[in-house]
């Protein structure tokens, strides 16, 4: 049906002669059919042709997350567009720079945000403006055809874009990182093996979809296996935890098992259907991985993944899922720890540069050559800018970012490292360690510390804890505590914004 796109033939083929089974379900009841998902996702390919988009162009889209807006993506790939998704927080200073980069054909945003937006899009150089609210309203909708007779597929093969995903820019400018059919059809049949799935699950989808996770590797997969997703607007414990006797699968990012092992209501009895618990996005606490498995007797499976990746790397299915590991590398993917200036494979148990080559590997950063050129080694590995080791079990650690690495007094020093130590002390709950400019070593030690909520211990009571652990040079040369660190929309800590909180600790500005 499908056969000449690529990335929509994936997606359709498990649910071929299925056009009645469940695609998607919100929790307002509406449930939508893989047959009416595709026959509308082909009603948007039509209306985004008639709105000027050819085969190769951009649609970018800042929508909240509903059914509608999972068709626009299907519709966008269908017909030959490139999917651009931005996050809904982003402001219109922010917007400006990804509009002005990427230069769509064509953008979709909220119908509220576009008195703010419309001027944004027209001196960005985009064609057409459209608008699509989450309760199924806007200029989108109302161009959508009553019939798709006429529709043809664009014809897509597998070294073609299929999206543009911009990094966090947390150093710099955003980057837009150019994915192909082929970078998404490897890595959701990669997992859709590892994981075991089948058309018989049903996914609890409460991710944002402007992200890897929530986008490529739910949608795709639930997609490429023929089953189905319970569609959350956004993440609610209590409520996850009512559908759960219907679902088999959790797709979240470690900030959701923290709130779930909140609720008095977790269980082995409400979880007796589920089969399966996915963390990723940013790294899991091994207290949250052990405190889970001893109250729903169930081990969280965490994976690695980035944006210019997808997934690399996952816990196993059947085996032991190690908490502080993010398991071993994804059939086809090439993962190696190296050198950081040679590129050089280092022995098992060595810290040094994690590097990927396979299939799943982006195809380069958007109007960046000089850049995609210097982030790949000469035999292909993509330098991911992580930090990890290997064992001798293929069990991959990440210790941290290279950009987070800490030289103090001439030595290296892994965040990673002091914050696990950090973390397993009493009456810690987490923390995050910094550098900070210092005026004899360079760079001090700092650390932000998250107590848990019957801890009252201080800098002191720490200090003397970590001399029994850490050598001298690893130890923090001062603590701060928070309520909570900062994260963004996926969980992961802003060391940035810490860094910059606390640059002027150790050296107070002049004047």
């Amino acid at each position: 049906m499908y056969d000449t796109n690529y990335l929509a033939h994936h997606l359709r083929s498990a649910s071929v002669g299925r056009n009645d089974s469940v695609c998607a379900e919100d929790l307002n009841g509406k449930i939508v059919s893989y047959g009416e998902m595709f026959e509308t996702a082909e009603k948007h390919a039509i209306a985004l042709q008639a709105a000027g988009l050819k085969p190769g162009d951009c649609v970018a889209v800042q929508v909240e997350k509903s059914m509608e807006s999972i068709q626009l993506y299907l519709g966008t790939i269908l017909a030959g567009g490139i999917f651009l998704p931005l996050n809904t927080a982003y402001t219109p200073s922010e917007l400006e720079y990804f509009l002005d980069n990427a230069k769509p054909r064509i953008f979709v945003c909220d119908p509220e945000k576009l008195p703010a937006l419309q001027e944004l899009a027209d001196q960005a150089g985009v064609t057409t403006v459209l608008t699509l609210s989450a309760h199924s309203e806007g200029t989108l909708i109302d161009t959508l055809p009553s019939s798709t007779e006429k529709f043809n597929v664009v014809a897509r093969t597998k070294d073609d874009l299929a999206s543009f995903l911009y990094t966090s820019g947390t150093t710099g400018r955003s980057k837009g990182a150019m994915l192909t059919h082929g970078n998404l059809v490897s890595n959701a049949q990669s997992l859709q093996e590892c994981w075991h799935f089948k058309s018989s699950d049903v996914l609890i989808h409460a991710l944002p979809i402007f992200h890897i996770h929530g986008l490529f590797v739910a949608i795709n997969i639930t997609l490429c296996t023929g089953s189905s997703m319970l569609l959350m607007p956004r993440f609610d414990s209590e409520v996850i935890i009512s559908v759960m006797h219907k679902a088999t699968v959790l797709m979240g990012v470690p900030t959701f098992y923290v709130r779930l092992l909140e609720s008095a209501n977790l269980n082995p009895e409400v979880i007796a259907n589920m089969r399966l618990f996915v963390s990723g996005s940013a790294p899991l606490l091994a207290e949250t991985h052990q405190q889970w498995q001893t109250i729903t007797g169930t081990a969280i499976l965490e994976r690695y993944g980035m944006t210019e990746t997808n997934m690399n790397t996952s816990n196993p299915y059947l085996g032991e899922r190690r908490a502080g590991s993010v398991g071993m590398p994804l059939p086809g993917v090439e993962v190696r720890i190296a050198d950081a200036d040679t590129g050089k494979e280092l022995p098992r148990g060595e810290t040094g540069s994690v590097e990927i080559r396979g299939p799943n590997v982006f195809k380069g950063y958007w109007q960046m050559p000089e850049k995609t050129k210097q982030e790949f080694r000469q035999d292909g590995f993509f330098i991911t800018g992580d930090i990890g080791i290997m064992d001798n079990e293929n069990y991959l650690s990440i210790v941290g970012r290279s950009k987070d690495l800490i030289i103090s007094g001439g030595y290296n020093i892994y965040p990673k490292e002091i914050e696990v130590v950090l973390d397993d002390l009493e009456g810690v709950y987490e923390s995050a360690v910094i550098g900070a400019p210092h005026p004899d070593f360079g760079e001090g030690v700092l650390a932000v510390v998250v107590l848990a909520l019957q801890g009252s211990i201080n800098e002191s009571d720490l200090k003397i804890s970590l001399k029994q652990k850490l050598a001298s040079y690893k130890r923090p040369k001062a603590i701060f505590f928070v309520e909570q660190l900062p994260r963004n929309t996926m969980g992961k800590v802003l060391k940035n914004e810490l860094r910059l909180e606390y640059k002027h600790h150790f050296i107070q500005p002049i004047g």
